[in-house]
């Protein structure tokens, strides 16, 4: 089985570097490893062993379909991380178990040990490897279906949908672009969340989208999405409330690297554009 791992990463050299170091354990099994920049100066530091390609611009979706053209039909799995994950002990043997036993899966997101996106403050490297260490990967491999998959670790088995790939209208940080990819492949087979796998996701806050841009998207995508019909009116509705709600309450005492009110103006901002009638994910790009 040809496993291909591929990190899209902006702004970060050296963050994207350190997640490599990590994963070079793990070259013996990998078919690629792809590393796809928006220019090269987002070239990993240190380079490791990867292969490192710059997008034709700036975008995860862009990045991420570079990295799909790239594969081709020269892949059995794709597996997108972000570039601040950190894999745990046995990763890619677990990726590789859980698709050759179960032909019905078609996508699967890992087990997170630890997600600092969701902590005041993001973990570091030396956290995420004491975090590793300390996890001993279980017996008993368990596994629930889902509806989509989780953008920081998230395998494919491409041959599944071959002619799937990211809408690049979700510009930039790309909001949701895991949610709408994974829906073409639960209309083909299973996607479900696994501990066959498992990691650290740091939650690294420098590099990402403005809190302006990112507030809008908060709003404007899942909207985007419904009219696809790749997530239900429920799923906008909870989502886009309950982050609303988090930026209005929390902009009174922000997080640290955390721009709440620069989230909560672009909400706002895409709200007013949906009264207007022209919300729009690339509406970004203007902002």
């Amino acid at each position: 089985m040809k496993i291909v791992v591929a990190i899209a990463t902006t702004g970060r050299p050296h963050i994207v570097g350190q997640c490599l170091q990590r994963f070079a354990k793990f070259t013996g099994e990998l078919h690629r490893l792809l590393v796809i920049g928006a220019s090269p100066e987002d070239a990993p530091i240190p380079a490791g062993e990867a292969e490192f390609h710059v997008a034709r611009a700036r975008g995860l979706t862009i990045q991420r379909n570079h990295a799909l053209d790239l594969v081709g039909e020269d892949a059995d799995i794709l597996i997108f991380v972000d570039d601040d994950y950190v894999p745990g002990k046995g990763f890619i043997d677990g990726v590789r178990r859980l698709f050759t036993e179960h032909p019905d899966i078609v996508a699967a997101s890992g087990h997170l040990i630890a997600d600092g996106i969701h902590d005041r403050e993001p973990l570091d490297f030396a956290q995420a490897d004491a975090l590793v260490a300390a996890y001993s990967p279980p017996n008993d491999i368990r596994m629930s279906d889902e509806t989509g998959t989780y953008g920081c670790n998230m395998a494919f088995r491409l041959a599944a949908a071959p002619q799937a790939r990211f809408d690049e209208n979700l510009s930039l940080y790309g909001w949701l672009e895991d949610t709408d990819f994974s829906a073409l492949y639960a209309r083909v087979g299973r996607v479900v969340r696994t501990n066959s796998f498992a990691g650290v996701h740091l939650g690294v806050r420098s590099g990402r989208t403005s809190g302006v841009r990112l507030g809008y998207s908060q709003i404007a995508n899942p909207l985007y999405l419904l009219r696809k019909g790749t997530v239900s009116a429920r799923f906008v509705m909870n989502l886009a409330s309950r982050n609303f709600l988090a930026n209005l309450i929390k902009s009174l005492v922000p997080e640290p690297g955390i721009d709440r009110y620069g989230r909560l103006r672009g909400n706002l901002l895409a709200l007013l554009d949906l009264a207007r009638g022209r919300c729009d994910p690339r509406r970004v790009l203007e902002l």
